[in-house]
């Protein structure tokens, strides 16, 4: 039988066991994807002595099919663009922009809401370890890798407690490190493998951050 996890903080410190070995380094640093993956990588950070921050991603949907992805934003002020996508579909440089300036709203009330007055983390030339609750397709965590590759950091590591055993190969070329703690079969949905895979909230997210803040931020 697979393991079904508590909740996101039992996750999360058993996902931290397999990270052991970034204990106490003054070079890593560890990126939530909000929502779900922030009590996931608070309960990382806590136990590795590691500074916490978000990555917060949106993709950018194709008008009228907003599922497909003709890119995405994220922290930092980086944007990726699917070429692939664009091209085949003949999507002008206005359409992008126009999708672009609506998920930028968002991702900067959420950027606002979740860090406050907090600086964003320093990445370049540290290791980065991606944390979310669980990847099915990955989509969002290959954008968030394609946006922190902007950012040079030294290695990007992806950690998350349970991952689709196809999307867990798949993404390993991707990334230096990919931590899957468990691989279930067959995987159906990422939910499927928590007691409690209630909404994480705005208010949970900030508050995590806040208290992580404190011991895990490097001057």
């Amino acid at each position: 039988m697979d393991r079904v996890f508590r909740d996101r903080h039992e996750a999360g410190r058993l996902l931290a066991e397999r990270l052991a070995a970034y204990t106490d380094r003054s070079d890593v640093v560890i990126l939530a994807l909000p929502r779900g993956g922030v009590p996931v990588a608070f309960e990382v950070a806590a136990a590795l002595h590691v500074p916490l921050d978000v990555m917060v991603v949106r993709k950018l949907g194709v008008p009228g099919h907003e599922e497909l992805a003709m890119g995405a934003i994220a922290s930092g002020g980086v944007q990726v663009v699917n070429q692939e996508v664009v091209r085949h579909l003949g999507l002008s440089q206005a359409v992008l922009e126009s999708a672009a300036a609506t998920e930028y709203q968002e991702l900067t009330r959420r950027e606002r809401a979740y860090r406050g007055n907090r600086e964003v983390a320093t990445v370049e030339g540290r290791t980065v370890i991606l944390v979310d609750d669980g990847l099915a397709t990955g989509s969002t965590m290959r954008a968030a890798v394609a946006a922190l590759r902007q950012r040079n950091p030294a290695r990007i590591v992806i950690a998350v407690p349970t991952a689709a055993p196809e999307t867990c190969e798949e993404m390993k070329v991707e990334v230096d490190e990919m931590v899957c703690a468990t691989t279930p079969t067959p995987f159906y949905g990422v939910g499927q493998w928590y007691d409690d895979f209630s909404q994480t909230t705005d208010e949970e997210v900030r508050d995590l951050l806040e208290q992580a803040a404190p011991s895990g931020r490097k001057k």
